[in-house]
């Protein structure tokens, strides 16, 4: 009998073994497979093409050099965060830009903290090649500089790029559009353009827009903020959006958005309806955009005033955009109303896999049954502000779409709480793999044995299909429970509610959940206490599986000094909301703390400093603020704490860096004493 003879993966001839090694990406799993051997670990380094920089700007003996295949090279996240990057360490600006080209020689995508025109002056003329840039700036732009002066540079230094990004850059409105102008042999070559900047408080006028679209005939995506609202001067209406036509017509991605929707403030679902005032926006100007982008894979159009009777609007897009994939719609009204169960308007677009519906006041059960019924290949869909939906309507809508949809959002429905929302989509729970819900605790007994009719035609016979939503007996083959494909749940709650009622309104089984996030809004001023002790985190151990998690109490408005009496201060709201964090299992934390806005101040409490320290398990750690340097030294307790970083993306960020909360020997102290800690993995 012949020797069994035993194959190793280190056997596959090395051409494999490097396809296979090149095509993980997720990093940390990358990490691992390169501690294997030095083969191995020679694969990684000659295979990775992206990478993010952490560490201090000032140890450039740190800088690695193995990474010579990168293309796509992150440097917004450098410590101290948010500080000029070249003013950060010691050595001459020239050399260290030179010796990040040496490190990196074949970088094509840039992304840097560009805090002043300098760094990007400096860094630019490095890589003549670049193709794509992302700037991010969350701290005010210096009133001094000329209009403009942050973009030159790029365009100067950098002909060939094809992508800019500064939707995270905090600039004004009047300086893209000489930049681009001053240099038309550079504007040409653009491909993509994201200026969707929430920092814009008006968004870019008629004017603007028409400039930046001549400018750049050769967009193929365009995410730009405009102002719509028709009682300001110079807003976008009718002739500028046919204009864009006219300048682009390559486009396949194009995204309108007015400042405040991006700024994603809820409204009041008890008072949803038509805004005051109406879009200068026709429909027939809506079917001349459409028929002019046959290209159009992806299309935004989300304003914050009425535009009525959209319906035939839709019906020309689906016909005259074959490639259309991906649709988001904000106060586009009359989108689908069915008569006698004919589809109209919206529901025509039957190659739609992602849908998103906001603010859409006379969309009725009936008019949604109807997009479900034509867009049967829907997988993503997202509703927000539309009052007149119920738990009826929502239920059938995925019933009809139960074998392709996966990921949901239902937010700010006058009808649609948590538990209603979770009963509506128990038909998919065993699906759906991404969902969102707003944790308003509605009560079901009204939902009971409610019967719901709908006519429907096939061919040309009619029917009457009755469906009978017995919500506390599923009697349709639903009786199944789990949520066993869950991944990523999202909640909203509104200051001072409840975490717990959540395990009994039906997400008590989620066994595959990894991520949740959490995100509160309000004034705590308006309250005394809250009714309990605690929020409610330590009722999520019962997700096995749950490993990351955001905490978002960033518009969780309070007194962060002393409060009036009977009122709390945000350190208590904080130790409220974060209590019991300590009890569950996480490796990554992202943290937004409560806000002053009287004096602009997100700050770590010491409760909360307390609570973090608590969680043995923590890997990763970035709070979304500020954090005094002794409240800082407590997360050195957590035994496999491996990246803490303090991140003011906040519009404005605060310009005070003198102060303890933001001094950068005061982040280079603590980042120093992480980094001699002995971590066993």
């Amino acid at each position: 009998m012949s020797a069994s003879i035993s194959t190793a993966i280190n056997d596959l001839p090395d051409v494999i073994l490097f396809n296979i090694i090149a095509a993980i990406s997720d990093v940390r799993s990358r990490n691992a497979a390169s501690l294997v051997s030095k083969k191995w670990l020679c694969v990684d380094r000659s295979t990775r093409t992206f990478l993010t920089l952490r560490g201090n700007a000032r140890d450039l003996f740190m800088l690695p050099s193995c990474f010579r295949s990168v293309t796509h090279l992150d440097l917004s996240l450098l410590s101290p965060w948010g500080h000029p990057l070249l003013s950060s360490t010691a050595a001459d600006p020239a050399l260290f830009a030179q010796l990040l080209r040496q490190s990196f020689p074949q970088v094509q995508s840039l992304v840097i903290y560009s805090r002043n025109p300098t760094a990007i002056q400096v860094l630019a003329p490095q890589w003549p090649t670049l193709r794509q840039i992302k700037l991010v700036r969350w701290h005010q732009r210096l009133p001094q500089l000329p209009p403009g002066a942050d973009i030159f540079p790029i365009l100067e230094n950098c002909g060939e790029i094809n992508s800019l990004d500064l939707s995270s850059f905090y600039c004004w409105t009047d300086d893209i559009p000489p930049a681009l102008k001053s240099h038309p042999k550079v504007a040409i070559k653009l491909t993509f353009l994201n200026l969707l900047n929430p920092s814009f408080p008006e968004g870019f006028k008629a004017q603007e827009l028409e400039d930046i679209t001549k400018a750049c005939p050769n967009l193929k995506k365009l995410l730009i903020a405009c102002m719509f609202d028709p009682r300001y001067i110079g807003f976008v209406g009718d002739e500028t959006l046919a204009s864009i036509v006219v300048n682009c017509p390559k486009l396949s991605l194009l995204h309108l958005a007015d400042p405040t929707a991006l700024q994603n403030a809820r409204s009041d679902p008890e008072s949803q309806d038509f805004t005051p005032d109406d879009a200068s926006i026709t429909v027939a100007t809506l079917i001349e955009v459409f028929s002019g982008l046959p290209l159009l894979e992806e299309l935004t159009f989300d304003v914050c005033s009425n535009i009525r009777n959209s319906g035939p609007a839709f019906e020309v897009l689906n016909s005259k955009c074959p490639k259309l994939k991906c649709l988001k719609l904000g106060n586009f009204h009359g989108i689908s109303i069915p008569v006698e169960s004919k589809l109209d308007g919206l529901a025509l677009c039957h190659r739609l896999e992602s849908l998103s519906i906001r603010n859409v006041a006379d969309l009725t059960d009936m008019g949604l049954i109807a997009i479900a019924r034509g867009c049967s290949n829907l997988s993503k869909f997202e509703i927000q502000g539309c009052k007149n939906i119920t738990v009826r309507g929502m239920r059938t809508f995925v019933c009809l779409l139960s074998r392709t949809l996966t990921q949901v959002k239902i937010s700010c429905c006058k009808n649609l709480g948590a538990r209603s929302s979770l009963k509506a989509l128990e038909p998919i729970q065993n699906r759906i793999q991404k969902l969102h819900i707003d944790c308003l605790w509605d009560s079901l007994e009204q939902l009971d044995n409610l019967e719901y009719d709908f006519d429907y035609e096939l061919g040309n016979k009619r029917k009457k299909q009755k469906i009978d939503f017995d919500l506390n007996d599923l009697s349709n083959g639903f009786e199944e429970k789990t949520w066993e494909k869950l991944e990523h749940l999202s909640l909203w709650f509104s200051v001072g509610e409840l975490l717990t009622p959540l395990l009994s309104s039906g997400l008590e089984d989620c066994p595959n959940l990894e991520e949740i996030c959490i995100k509160v809004e309000g004034d705590c001023r308006h309250l005394s206490k809250p009714a309990e002790r605690e929020f409610g985190l330590r009722c999520l151990g019962l997700y096995p599986k749950l490993s990351k998690m955001k905490l978002d109490c960033g518009e969780v408005i309070g007194y962060a000094h002393t409060a009036p009496s009977g009122q709390m201060d945000l350190s208590l709201w904080e130790r409220f909301y974060m209590f019991g964090i300590g009890d569950l299992s996480l490796d990554e934390v992202d943290y937004w703390p409560p806000q002053d806005r009287d004096v602009n101040q997100r700050s770590l409490s010491l409760p909360a400093a307390g609570l973090l320290q608590e969680c043995l398990m923590l890997r990763k750690l970035f709070i979304h603020g500020t954090a005094h340097e002794h409240f800082l030294m407590f997360l050195l307790r957590i035994p496999n704490l491996r990246d803490v970083q303090l991140r003011e993306d906040y519009y404005p960020a605060p310009e005070n860096d003198m102060s303890t909360e933001m001094r950068a020997d005061s982040c280079s102290r603590f980042e120093d004493a992480l980094n001699r800690r002995h971590i066993h993995d």
